[in-house]
């Protein structure tokens, strides 16, 4: 499988890195993003952004950045590994306590619920979906926004974002999980910006991947914004390799 698009637009958001000169400067030397920072959102009325969470937030600035108001009834996918795991776990412990549940925090826990407030709170009516897919949730995001494509989107806004996991999953955790979050405006190839391809094919045991001490997801944004050689990444005998240019 060999597919190829336009990033016709990016914007990303994390603790200490708000603008686009900062996201250029990491990438030219990465580090894992700390810090208790929550983006302003003042594009969202106060009474609706009282209800997204912290990682909500971050995911629905980048989204705001990126998709241009003219750019309506578009479709979007939003992918995260892990999503806001850590308000399930607080409905979990309240259940174990024998607590009643809130009807709005077990709403915002389900993993579309993201997606579902930047379509409330947009107006939009198009078609959005949510997923997660391990370390390759990036690379299962861009090959849903290619069909998407293929069926006749003029483009897709993709949304990119995880938070850390909470304590109890401590153990589970195989990759840095800082907040973070980023959006691509993803377009035929044959539209102005960032050209890219992504292929998929069987893994090889000897076939070098990434080794930066980033989350994946942060490694495919820094792919895109360094401009260097491909980014090669294995998941489930599988191995997906990113190229600029197509």
């Amino acid at each position: 499988m060999n597919i190829q698009f336009t990033i016709a637009e990016w914007a990303a958001w994390a603790p200490g890195l708000e603008t686009a000169e900062a996201w250029q400067a990491w990438a030219r030397e990465p580090f894992v993003p700390m810090g208790d920072g929550t983006p302003a959102l003042s594009e969202v009325p106060a009474m609706q952004r009282r209800r997204i969470d912290r990682l909500g937030r971050m995911a629905i600035q980048a989204a705001y950045w990126c998709q241009r108001a003219e750019a309506e009834g578009i479709p979007f996918v939003f992918a995260s590994r892990h999503g806001d795991v850590a308000c399930s776990v607080q409905l979990l412990e309240a259940l174990s306590r024998r607590e009643a549940l809130s009807p709005t925090s077990f709403g915002l826990s389900v993993h579309n619920a993201i997606a579902a407030l930047y379509s409330i709170v947009r107006g939009e009516r198009g078609n959005y979906l949510a997923l997660a897919a391990g370390q390759a949730t990036p690379e299962a995001a861009l090959v849903e926004a290619a069909g998407l494509l293929g069926d006749g989107a003029p483009e897709v806004l993709v949304v990119v974002y995880d938070a850390a996991l909470p304590e109890v999953y401590a153990d589970f955790g195989d990759e840095p999980d800082p907040f973070h979050a980023w959006c691509w405006r993803v377009a035929p190839v044959d539209r102005e910006g960032f050209r890219v391809s992504l292929a998929c094919g069987a893994a090889s045991e000897s076939a070098p991947g990434a080794v930066t001490g980033l989350p994946h997801g942060l490694e495919v944004l820094r792919f895109l914004l360094a401009a260097g050689g491909p980014l090669r990444h294995h998941e489930d005998a599988r191995q997906w390799e990113w190229r600029h240019g197509g």
